[in-house]
Formats: C-alpha cells, sequence, structure tokens
C-alpha cells in the first residue's frame, strides 16, 4: 500500500507545472528592447483583402463620381455590411475603383495605394485627400488558449501579445516555449517557433501578426499524459481510491 501511495505522489509532482514553464518574459529585465517603430511594417495586401477607401476634397463634390457612400463603424453587424462595400481584392491582385478601373494593389502597403491612387485622382480633382484601410485583417488563434478561433480586426496590425489576449489568453496547459507561427509570405509559408517565456522574439518580426496568420499553442507534457486511456489526474486519483478501498477490504 505505502508503494501505491509513493507512485501517486510521484505522478502528482510530474503533472505539476514548475515557474520556469509558466512565467512569460522571465529575462525581461536584463533584455535591451529594440524601438517598436523599428519592428513596425506596414502589411502587404493581399488576394480576397477588402479595402476601405476614402477620399476628400475642398470642393467635396467633385468626389462624388469616385466614390461609395460609406457606413460608420459602431458594431461588428455594420463592419460586415463594410466589408460587402469595400474594395475586394481579386485574384488578378487589383481592385475596381469608381471611374479609374482596375487598379493594380497586390504585395502594395496601405500607404502606397493611398499615394498611387492621389496620383490618379489628381487629374480630375483638385487637392485630393486619400486615406486607405484594410478592414479585414484576420488572424487565427489554435490549441491551448481559452477562445480559440479566428479573429478580424480593423486595425492594421496587431501584437503577437494582443492576439493572445484577445483570444484569452494560454491555458495553463499551453506550453509556452514552442508557440508556433505560420505565415504566408509572398506566396509562400513559413514558420517560426517563438519561446514566450523569454523576450528575445520582441526584438524581431515576429512580435507584429501579418494578415492570415495562424499561431498554435502545443499542449505541455501533463496536457499530453491525461489525454490516455486514464483521462487524468483526478481520473487517475479516483482510480487509485477505488482500489486502496479495494485492498482494505481484501486484506482486513
Amino acid at each position: 500500500m505505502r508503494k501505491i501511495l509513493v507512485v501517486l505522489i510521484l505522478v502528482s509532482l510530474a503533472s505539476c507545472a514548475t515557474k520556469k514553464e509558466v512565467l512569460y518574459f522571465q529575462d525581461i529585465d536584463q533584455a535591451e528592447l529594440a524601438a517598436v517603430d523599428s519592428l513596425y511594417q506596414h502589411p502587404k495586401i493581399q488576394v480576397n483583402d477588402i479595402l476601405k477607401i476614402d477620399i476628400t476634397a475642398l470642393e467635396e463634390e467633385t468626389t462624388l463620381p469616385f466614390r461609395f457612400e460609406k457606413l460608420q463603424v459602431q458594431n461588428n453587424r455594420q463592419l460586415d455590411l463594410l466589408k460587402l462595400d469595400g474594395y475586394l481584392v481579386g485574384k488578378d491582385g487589383t481592385i475596381t475603383y469608381p471611374q479609374l478601373g482596375e487598379i493594380e494593389v497586390l504585395g502594395k502597403s496601405t500607404q502606397e495605394v493611398q499615394t498611387l491612387l492621389k496620383n490618379k485622382l489628381t487629374a480630375f480633382i483638385k487637392d485630393p485627400s486619400v486615406k486607405v484601410r484594410l478592414i479585414n485583417n484576420k488572424f487565427t488563434i489554435m490549441g491551448e488558449v481559452k477562445a480559440p478561433g479566428t479573429y478580424t480586426t480593423t486595425e492594421e496590425v496587431v501584437s503577437l501579445p494582443q492576439a493572445l489576449g484577445m483570444a484569452g489568453d494560454l491555458t495553463i496547459n499551453g506550453k509556452r516555449k514552442n508557440i508556433l507561427i505560420i505565415r504566408q509570405t509572398e506566396g509562400h509559408q513559413e514558420t517560426k517557433r517563438i519561446d514566450l517565456t523569454q523576450s528575445d522574439w520582441l526584438n524581431t518580426e515576429y512580435y507584429y501578426l501579418k494578415p492570415n496568420d495562424i499561431v498554435y499553442v502545443e499542449p505541455n507534457n501533463p496536457k499530453v499524459r491525461s489525454a490516455g486511456f486514464i483521462g487524468s489526474l483526478g481520473s487517475l486519483l479516483s482510480l487509485a481510491s477505488i482500489m486502496l478501498s479495494a485492498a482494505v477490504i481484501i486484506f482486513r
């Protein structure tokens, strides 16, 4: 019976996560962090992106032939309607703009598209002002987080900590030392693994997510072990309790 108790104690200890496996940014006090502006890159427009384009000018009536009426975004329902009214980037990398026809936008940033449209509109409008925003920036969080799923935001970029926060943060069963990021870059996919317990990745291009990034949080070893036929530590303890009770009755 003593041997059984010893085994249960060892199993319990093996199932416990250590402080080094759970805490984020453990070396942050010694790290030299880069300026956030040096890491920021305007995302490049991809096929199936939806752009919100607004133009203004001193003579407002001159802009009417070159725009659709846009809704002011106040809730998710209006955001969905705005997507329907936005400019969809087709498979050929173009949008169809009123009076200007097809405009090549694939691979450009929103700032570059603003400049491109302003130059084209200058031939028809005096001193036009153009604002372009990506309104379906989305990323996917999978695995051991409290609320996995695909998230859409009107922000141009979202940092990895922000994205994980939107998903409710990692569960206690998430492996913090091996976060996988899958990214589409110029027609191909690349992967990167991040150790959230350290801070070196804060100075890399992976501090900010890019549109359509996939973030996968692996389960830690206790979680994987609990997925076996025993089920969980609670189930194991219940089974052990039954065995102990049976042993007491048999050998009394």
